[in-house]
């Protein structure tokens, strides 16, 4: 019985998260179905082929990522105590809420920009990126699509610096607001630069990140079309480090890459695996 009650007790924290997240997805679908029958850039289904294997990509980034994610960020923060925390840290960590999640922001942008290229640049990586850039069409629940372990390295690539300079508090108990509505932020924009619509906004393209902007960034032309526009909310970093493009009158003929992508959730967690291991055997 006491066993019992002890599973019971470590499932039921996941099951709540599985209950608010499956609500989370009801809420986007409300959001973004109709949006992208109103304003489709291209025709097509809300349940298209492969919505099933996106909507498990959308529990498994939301249930699996952040508890992954707390081993890391917790031998970092005992690290930083450990070391000593600088004046710039104890700073940075007093600052009122708005103006750390706004420095957050733009801190954490250009982590997750690097992240992100690196993720195309290292051909092993690629191997786990690949994963998100295989759907053939566009829409807001692309947006899920994305291997863990590409979720786990963008997002320490990302979340590393705001520990180290003191914009994300590595103690003191409670929860701290300010990374939680980076990757709240984050996570929302990324359904927004997914979806499937046809607007434009002008000069405001090269402020903030739109379906314009990144969809250009899943076009199938090649690596050396699909290696630009990198920046999740802030197109002023590809311009920083040379990789932003944007045409004002057109959108990619296709969508996709070349190499062949297993079709189901399973096959797609496990063939960047299999890949390494056939590369290491021919060497």
């Amino acid at each position: 019985m006491a066993t019992l009650l002890s599973l019971r007790a470590q499932l039921w924290p996941f099951a709540f998260d599985a209950f608010k997240f499956a609500n989370g997805l009801i809420l986007l679908a409300i959001l973004f179905v109709p949006l992208e029958r109103l304003f489709a850039l291209r025709p097509q289904k809300a349940l298209r082929d492969g919505f099933l294997t996106d909507t498990g990509y959308y529990f498994l980034s939301c249930l699996l990522p952040n508890r992954l994610l707390a081993l890391p960020i917790a031998a970092l923060a005992f690290g930083l105590q450990y070391a000593g925390i600088s004046r710039w840290n104890l700073a940075a960590a007093s600052l009122a809420l708005w103006m750390r999640f706004a420095l957050s922001l733009l801190v954490a942008e250009i982590g997750f920009y690097w992240g992100h290229r690196w993720m195309h640049e290292s051909p092993w990586l690629w191997r786990f990126h690949a994963i998100h850039h295989s759907p053939t069409s566009m829409d807001w629940l692309v947006n899920t699509r994305a291997h863990p372990v590409d979720l786990l390295f963008v997002r320490l690539c990302g979340y590393v610096p705001l520990y180290v300079v003191g914009l994300a508090r590595t103690g003191g108990g409670g929860i701290d607001w300010a990374p939680v509505l980076v990757a709240l932020a984050g996570s929302l924009w990324g359904y927004v630069i997914h979806a499937n619509l046809r607007f434009r906004f002008g000069w405001l393209e090269h402020v903030i990140a739109t379906p314009a902007f990144h969809h250009w960034h899943h076009n199938n032309a090649g690596p050396s079309h699909r290696n630009q526009n990198y920046a999740p909310m802030w197109p002023w970093v590809d311009h920083l480090f040379g990789t932003f493009r944007l045409d004002r009158a057109n959108w990619p003929a296709a969508y996709g890459i070349s190499e062949p992508t297993e079709s189901g959730l399973v096959g797609q967690l496990l063939q960047p695996f299999w890949l390494v291991a056939e590369t290491a055997e021919r060497k």
